[in-house]
């Protein structure tokens, strides 16, 4: 899966949170000083090329930009790809730098697992 930049994350957040929109209500979301439309509309051209966001056209001149999956989506392919690209495709190999960089306790990981096996 294709990564987003920090902007276009940001971006594709608007588009989860408030839904189809055009390009000038995508920018109304934003606190002054608030992006230049242009800005907006080639990011928002790129992140359809990268499959993200599709569109609908309202008129000639007027196109209404979608989002293309889930926040959940995103996350699982984001994460997917971190685990292949650094650790070898082992999600084994990632729980395990967790526990030795402390950034998860060993307690916490049995109690991660009684959940999972509960249900």
């Amino acid at each position: 899966m294709k990564q987003l930049t920090p902007k276009e994350e940001e971006i594709m957040e608007l588009y989860w949170e408030y839904g189809p929109m055009q390009v000038r209500e995508l920018q109304s979301h934003y606190d002054e000083p608030r992006p230049h439309v242009n800005t907006l509309a080639t990011l928002v051209k790129i992140m359809e090329e990268k499959g993200f966001l599709a569109h609908k056209a309202l008129n000639q001149r007027c196109f209404q930009y979608y989002a293309c999956m889930t926040r959940e989506e995103y996350k699982g392919g984001t994460l997917k790809s971190v685990i292949d690209k650094f650790f070898g495709r082992s999600y084994m190999n990632a729980v395990s730098a967790l526990v030795k960089d402390e950034k998860i306790s060993v307690d916490e990981l049995r109690e991660l697992i009684k959940e999972v096996e509960n249900g």
